[in-house]
């Protein structure tokens, strides 16, 4: 139907963007595949309203240059991207940047499906709910000083490795840290987990 949402995907796969396209038409949602950033951006002035997935790493222009230049096109389409796990820093970066969600390769259908309804459900331009953040706001004061530092690393992108090293304890000490912050945050993912505190950092 003409109303209808339409999901962008933007991936220089063949491979990959055929299996979402599979994915979401078994969904029942419309969508549009793009082989490069370049091919969704000559189309900017067109997209149907809905939501972009794209693949942050890509040759010539990555997922994050490609929200870089559609915010400053004026394009508000919420915007997921998909990582290998290399790339999470460079995928944090495009949560500070403005996308919605980042999900983690191999990813879960089940999970990409849900991101791509929040993100579908997300009108741009609506008031901000004070509800949600003060929540997350609460909880972000319930950590202990230890897990704030490990939360920090998590945020910066910093593998547990590294966190470990810049605090001087084990990369296991860390993990225990890192799963008790997910608890406390009532995160899901680490998507979640950063998307949420670099939100309430916003406010």
């Amino acid at each position: 139907m003409a109303n209808e949402p339409v999901v962008h995907v933007v991936d220089d796969d063949a491979a990959i963007r055929d299996s979402l396209a599979f994915l979401l038409d078994t969904a029942n949602l419309v969508s549009r595949t793009y082989d490069s950033a370049a091919a969704l951006l000559a189309h900017a002035d067109r997209l149907e309203p809905g939501c972009i997935i794209t693949d942050v790493r890509m040759p010539d222009m990555n997922g994050l240059e490609m929200v870089r230049r559609l915010a400053a096109m004026g394009v508000r389409h919420p915007v997921i991207v998909m990582t290998g796990h290399a790339d999470v820093p460079l995928a944090i970066e495009a949560v500070r940047a403005g996308v919605k969600d980042f999900i983690e390769k191999p990813f879960d259908d089940e999970a990409l499906l849900s991101s791509i309804q929040t993100a579908l459900a997300d009108h741009p331009g609506t008031a901000r709910q004070e509800g949600p953040d003060a929540e997350v706001a609460e909880r972000l004061a319930s950590l202990s000083a230890r897990e704030r530092q490990v939360l920090e690393g998590l945020v910066a992108g910093h593998a547990n490795k590294v966190i470990a090293y810049d605090l001087e304890i084990s990369p296991r000490t860390v993990e225990v840290y890192r799963a008790n912050v997910m608890t406390k945050m009532k995160a899901r993912s680490l998507s979640e987990l950063v998307r949420m505190t670099i939100l309430v950092q916003r406010v």
